[in-house]
């Protein structure tokens, strides 16, 4: 018989994963996980402490799995800020149509968790913000963008797009004219930003 592969945290997250997907974010216990993986839900819980423990890390890793994809846009100083800040825009709401389209029941989770006030949520968003902020201040630093504060600003940049990243619209990502309805707010949110030329 062959041996037994360690029960570790990745083990357990991934068969979290599988046991959101069949069962949804509603239905899926501790005890589905243990019975998944062949161990007692004991077993799990020494890993994770509870049930919202073990959900937010399996949240957690969903969200980190396109953190890295949009920090490289933020940071790609070969880029222009002016049209960073639109691709990134554009690369957020991608992202998110792409959670709801392919993964509906982990993003049910995420939407569990952030109604929760859950610190995925919080640090998810603040992830978010900081790689705006990074844009802006370049903006700053180059002089296409005005502001005094790059991440005052960002707060604003990240309300004024909502629609685009906020799980309360996600229902209104798959729209047909949505990328068109972002590139306009872009469009008018880089009008604002624009740093006037010196006469």
């Amino acid at each position: 018989m062959p041996a037994r592969t360690p029960l570790d945290a990745n083990a357990i997250l991934a068969a979290t994963e599988e046991v959101l997907r069949r069962h949804g974010a509603a239905k899926a216990t501790v005890v589905d996980v243990a019975r998944a993986l062949g161990v007692s839900h004991a077993a799990v819980y020494k890993h994770f402490a509870s049930k919202e423990a073990l959900r937010e890390a399996v949240t957690r890793r969903w969200l980190d799995r396109n953190r890295d994809t949009l920090a490289v846009i933020a940071a790609d100083s070969a880029v222009p800020p002016v049209q960073r800040l639109r691709t990134w825009l554009h690369a957020v709401l991608a992202v998110k149509q792409a959670k709801v389209r392919e993964d509906p029941e982990l993003f049910a989770a995420y939407g569990i968790l952030a109604a929760a006030h859950s610190g995925v949520a919080t640090d998810h968003v603040a992830d978010l913000l900081g790689q705006l902020t990074a844009i802006l201040a370049d903006g700053a630093a180059d002089g296409s963008f005005r502001t005094g504060d790059a991440e005052a600003t960002a707060r604003v940049v990240f309300h004024a797009t909502a629609k685009f990243h906020h799980l309360a619209h996600a229902a209104e990502w798959q729209n047909p004219g949505i990328g068109t309805e972002l590139d306009e707010v872009c469009s008018l949110l880089l009008e604002g930003l624009h740093a006037p030329t010196s006469p």
